[in-house]
């Protein structure tokens, strides 16, 4: 079984994802420019959500190139000297990345690459240094026992990837597509000007200037998750039903964060659907914006953004059916023309979350 979610979500002035020169991402679609978020943006932001962790009730895993100093710091909880927990560490952690560099100052060393890891992993291998176990089997085992399973539910959604040891990769449950505006955007630049509070009176001008990117944009977003793999990665069907509770409040609540601080973008979605299927074969809706949508009469993005993605549903399902699908659709904005999505709108965000998990336990 699979999950589809849709999203439309608009943001103010904003700079949620910047590329390499500062500005917010972009792309061309459709002939014109569009605003974009990376998937690798969005994951993050969902993954580091409060609501995820508060419905799964596990901690996400560790994404570090600072396994030994992780391992120093249980090891030094469990009573070892400072200086062998930090040689175990060391020593396991080159044993299993199969590179480190010596850490600065004489402190921990880093890994050459980024290790996913959950936290009970980390506890287990810190046990059975602290036991006195030899450091390469503790490395073998930990990678038999981390193959196509894990006990952190991000892991279990977005996969992991360690080349070195590709024994402990991880097939992520959840493919995530880049978000993009479903109209027309040009980027804008802001002018700004620093005041030097103890500038003398007489030396006038600014103490810095400078100016940043931005722009607004009404975003589609497109997320689809295999309730197959993910219970095949958590091998705990409970778990991953909160997972599932998780993601989908988290993919609602999480903004990206860049520039948060200048911006302040916290806009909740306009529209949310989920559709859940029982076979492959999603839909992403991206081509429902192929053509850039324009403001209505009275202006706006929002209402002919959703009227359009409507439009767009009804036209596959007349074509290819939907027999194999069960829409789930929460408003969030007012007074918004569903046309044909009617009659699968679900009121309130905790029976809209409701449904779809009861849709996944029922099969």
């Amino acid at each position: 079984m699979f999950v589809e979610l849709h999203i439309l979500q608009s943001f103010g002035p904003s700079n949620l994802n910047r590329d390499e020169d500062g500005n917010p991402k972009d792309c061309e679609f459709g002939g014109v420019r569009r605003a974009r978020i990376s998937s690798q943006c969005l994951k993050r932001a969902i993954r580091r959500s409060p609501s995820f962790t508060r419905l799964t009730g596990v901690p996400n895993g560790m994404r570090t190139k600072r396994m030994a100093d992780q391992l120093r710091l249980r090891l030094e909880t469990a009573g070892l000297e400072k200086e062998s927990a930090l040689n175990l560490g060391n020593e396991f952690a080159k044993a299993y990345a199969g590179k480190t560099e010596k850490g600065k100052d004489g402190g921990p060393d880093v890994t050459n690459v980024l290790i996913y890891l959950a936290p009970k992993e980390l506890d287990s291998i810190a046990a059975g240094l602290h036991a006195g176990r030899p450091v390469a089997d503790l490395a073998v085992e930990l990678a038999k026992a981390a193959k196509n399973r894990t006990s952190a539910p991000d892991i279990a959604l977005f996969g992991r990837m360690l080349a070195d040891s590709p024994i402990t990769n991880i097939d992520g449950a959840v493919q995530v597509a880049h978000a993009i505006s479903t109209h027309r955007v040009d980027t804008e630049y802001d002018f700004f000007t620093a005041v030097d509070d103890l500038k003398p009176s007489d030396d006038p001008g600014a103490g810095m200037m400078g100016s940043i990117g931005y722009n607004a944009a009404c975003y589609y977003r497109y997320a689809r998750l295999d309730w197959n793999l993910l219970l095949k990665n958590l091998d705990d069907r409970e778990l991953a039903l909160r997972t599932v509770a998780g993601f989908l409040q988290s993919s609602i609540d999480a903004n990206p964060s860049g520039m948060q601080n200048s911006h302040d973008n916290q806009t909740p979605p306009a529209l949310v659907m989920a559709v859940v299927r029982k076979h492959g074969g999603g839909w992403s809706f991206a081509n429902a914006f192929e053509a850039p949508v324009r403001p209505g009469r009275e202006g706006g993005l929002i209402a002919p953004s959703v009227e359009r993605l409507a439009d767009y549903y009804q036209h596959l399902t007349e074509n290819f059916g939907n027999e194999d699908a069960r829409p789930y659709v929460l408003a969030l904005h007012p007074d918004l023309n569903l046309k044909g999505l009617a009659e699968y709108s679900v009121k309130g965000q905790n029976e809209w979350t409701k449904a779809v998990l009861t849709s996944l336990s029922n099969g």
